[in-house]
C-alpha cells in the first residue's frame, strides 16, 4: 500500500510503525484478535525490518530456527527452515510467507517516515506527521522500531574525504558490494562486524579489522537440515514454541539452577568445554546462576573461552588481540556474537588487525585511515559497523511530544523512565514493544516480542471493555520499575562494561542501565499484577 496523496488523513484505531517483528506482532494481535482498524507505517519498501534493511555481507541471525520466527500456528506450520541460522535472504523469504498467511501488506503505507508525533487529550488520539506531509490519526500509537534503528558514526576527522566507498553495515546498498581483489576496511568487531569480516577476508586481496575491544565470541556451529530434520522439527515446532515461552530467555531451555560453587573445579571446566563444543550462547547462559554477578564464576568462564579461542588463532600477536589473556570486559557483558570461521580467518596472511584501543583513529583520509601513531592504512572501501544508539536513537527521529508538548527523549535527556519498558508516563496510549527497561536483548526476539503483543492486546481489550479514553502509566509505578531494573542491574557485572546494555557506546549519553536483566518470567509476572490487582497504582484512566 503506498501513501494516498490527497488531504485526507489516514483513520485508524491504532497506528504501528515499523513493519518487523514486533510490528507485525501487535498488528496481528490488534487486528485479527481485537477486529482494529490497523495501519503499519514502514519507512522500507517491505515488510522484515532489520531483516530488510540489513543485506550486508553474511547478515544472519543468532537466534536457532525454528523458534526464531512467529509462533503463530498458521505460519508455522506452513514454513520449513533451510538451517539452524538463516541468513537475510532466508530471513526476507520467511516475511513473505507471513504476509502470504496474515495478509498484512494490504494495510500497510510503504517508503514513509514519521517526523511527529503528539497526542490530543481532548481527543485522546495521536496525531503523526509523514515525511511527504500527510498526517495519521489514531487512537493508538505503537512505535515498534526497535532497539536498533539509528546508526552509531563516530565524527572522524575527514569522512566526507574518503574517496572510495563508505557504508554504514545498517545502510548497505541492495545491490551489493564488490570487494574481489581491492583493499578493504571494516571498523569496529561487533556482531555484523565479525559477519562482514568472515565474508570479505575470502574476498579481498588486503583486509584490515580495526578493533578497540575484541568481540568475546562463540562458536556458530551452523547446521543445514536434511529433509529428514526439517520433517521432524517441523513435528517438534508447537512444543519449543510452548517450552521458550516459559523460559526467562525465551530459548527452548530452561535456565542453570547450580552456582558456580556447587561444583568442583574439574566439573566446571568439564561443564564449560563441553558447552563451548555445542555451541550456539550456551556458554553465556547455560553454565551456572551466578555468571553475572560473581566476579570469580565469571573468570573461570573467561578462561576457558579464551584457552580455546586461542588454539585457532595462529599468529601470537594476533591471538593476544583478539583473545586476551586478561579479560577485556567481565564475559557476557557485552552480547557475545555468534561466528562461524571469524577467528580461522584471521590466520590469512591477507588479514590483519589494527588495535584502535591504543592507537585510535584520528581522521580518514582520501585514500584511507590514519590512527594517531601517524600510521596510515590505504582502503578502496570501508565497512563501518561501528553499532547503534540502542533505542532512544531511532525514538529520537520521530519527535515524540508529550501531554505538554515536551519531546520524549528531552524527557530522558537525565535518565530513562518507563513502566514495564512499554509506556512513558505523559504519553498516554503509546506503547513501546522491544526496547528500553525491558529483557529486549537478553531474549529471543521474537518469543518475547509475542508475550509484549499480548499485554498490548490485553490493555486495549480492558480499556475497550471499561470504556477508557485514555490511559497513562504513574509516575510512581514507572519510578519503582527504574529502580526495580537497577537493582537487578547492579547485582551483576555489567556496570564493569562500557556496553550499549548501559549506553555508554554514545558519547554524552547518560549511563544507566537500560534493559531488564530479571529475565523475561518476571518481567510478565510484573504486567500481570500491573493488569490486576495493581492496576489502579499502575495506570490513570480517562474514562468515555
Amino acid at each position: 500500500m503506498t501513501m494516498p496523496q490527497d488531504n485526507l488523513p489516514i483513520q485508524a484505531d491504532a497506528i504501528i510503525v515499523g513493519g518487523g517483528f514486533s510490528g507485525i506482532y501487535v498488528f496481528h494481535r490488534l487486528r485479527d484478535q481485537l477486529d482494529l482498524n490497523v495501519k503499519i507505517i514502514e519507512a522500507s519498501s517491505d515488510l522484515g525490518g532489520v531483516w530488510h534493511r540489513n543485506v550486508y555481507p553474511g547478515a544472519r541471525v543468532d537466534s536457532p530456527s525454528p523458534v526464531y520466527g512467529f509462533g503463530i500456528e498458521e505460519v508455522y506450520k506452513t514454513w520449513t527452515w533451510s538451517q539452524a541460522y538463516p541468513g537475510q535472504k532466508e530471513l526476507q523469504a520467511y516475511f513473505d510467507h507471513v504476509d502470504s498467511v496474515l495478509s498484512i501488506k494490504k494495510d500497510c503505507i510503504f517508503n514513509t517516515r514519521v517526523n511527529g508525533a503528539s497526542f490530543n487529550p481532548k481527543t485522546a488520539k495521536w496525531t503523526l506527521r509523514t515525511d511527504d506531509g500527510r498526517t495519521a490519526v489514531a487512537n493508538y500509537f505503537i512505535p515498534a522500531i526497535g532497539f536498533a534503528a539509528k546508526e552509531h558514526i563516530p565524527d572522524w576527522t575527514g569522512i566526507e574525504s574518503f574517496k572510495g566507498t563508505i557504508h554504514h553495515s545498517s545502510n548497505w546498498p541492495r545491490e551489493g558490494v564488490d570487494v574481489t581483489g581491492k583493499r578493504v576496511a571494516v571498523i569496529g568487531t561487533g556482531a555484523t562486524a565479525i559477519q562482514i569480516i568472515q565474508e570479505w577476508a575470502k574476498e579481498a586481496g588486503e583486509l584490515f579489522v580495526f578493533q578497540r575491544t575484541p568481540c568475546l565470541a562463540l562458536p556458530m556451529n551452523q547446521k543445514h537440515f536434511t529433509p529428514a530434520e526439517q520433517k521432524q522439527i517441523a513435528a517438534g515446532t508447537a512444543g519449543l514454541f510452548k517450552l521458550s515461552k516459559k523460559t526467562l530467555s525465551g530459548m527452548p531451555y530452561h535456565a542453570p539452577t547450580k552456582a558456580f560453587a556447587d561444583f568442583t573445579r574439574e566439573e566446571v571446566v568439564e561443564l564449560l568445554n563441553q558447552l563451548y563444543d555445542e555451541g550456539g550462547f550456551g556458554l553465556w547462559g547455560l553454565s551456572y546462576v551466578d555468571l553475572l554477578s560473581s566476579p570469580e564464576a565469571n573468570r573461570c568462564t573467561y578462561d576457558v573461552w579464551a584457552k580455546r579461542t586461542r588454539e585457532r588463532i595462529h599468529d601470537p600477536v594476533k591471538r593476544d588481540l583478539l583473545a586476551p589473556l586478561e579479560p577485556p570486559h567481565p564475559f557476557g557483558t557485552k552480547r557475545p556474537s555468534l561466528e562461524q570461521d571469524y577467528y580461522k580467518q584471521f590466520n590469512r596472511p591477507n588479514v590483519h588487525i589494527v588495535d584502535t584501543k591504543s592507537h585510535p583513529i584520528v581522521e580518514l583520509t582520501p585514500n584511507g585511515i590514519v590512527t594517531d601513531d601517524g600510521k596510515q592504512y590505504k582502503a578502496e572501501t570501508i565497512a563501518i559497523a561501528t553499532g547503534f544508539d540502542a533505542s532512544t536513537g531511532g525514538l529520537s527521529k520521530m519527535d515524540i511530544k508529550d501531554v505538554n508538548g515536551v519531546d520524549l527523549c528531552e524527557r530522558w535527556r537525565y535518565g530513562i523512565s518507563t513502566h514495564l519498558g512499554m509506556m512513558v508516563p505523559g504519553f498516554p496510549n503509546m506503547f513501546m514493544p522491544y526496547g528500553l527497561q525491558c529483557p529486549t536483548p537478553f531474549t529471543n526476539g521474537p518469543v518475547f516480542i509475542e508475550h509484549q503483543a499480548d499485554f498490548i492486546r490485553d490493555l486495549v481489550q480492558k480499556m475497550q471493555n471499561e470504556n477508557i479514553r485514555s490511559i497513562d502509566p504513574c509516575p510512581d509505578a514507572a519510578e519503582a520499575w527504574k529502580a526495580e531494573v537497577k537493582a537487578v542491574g547492579d547485582m551483576s557485572l555489567f556496570s564493569q562494561a562500557k556496553s550499549w546494555y548501559m549506553g555508554a557506546n554514545i558519547p554524552g549519553k547518560t549511563v544507566e542501565m537500560l534493559y531488564y536483566f530479571g529475565g523475561i518470567v518476571r518481567w510478565r509476572e510484573a504486567c500481570t499484577e500491573a493488569l490486576g490487582p495493581k492496576f489502579g497504582e499502575s495506570f490513570a484512566c480517562h474514562y468515555c
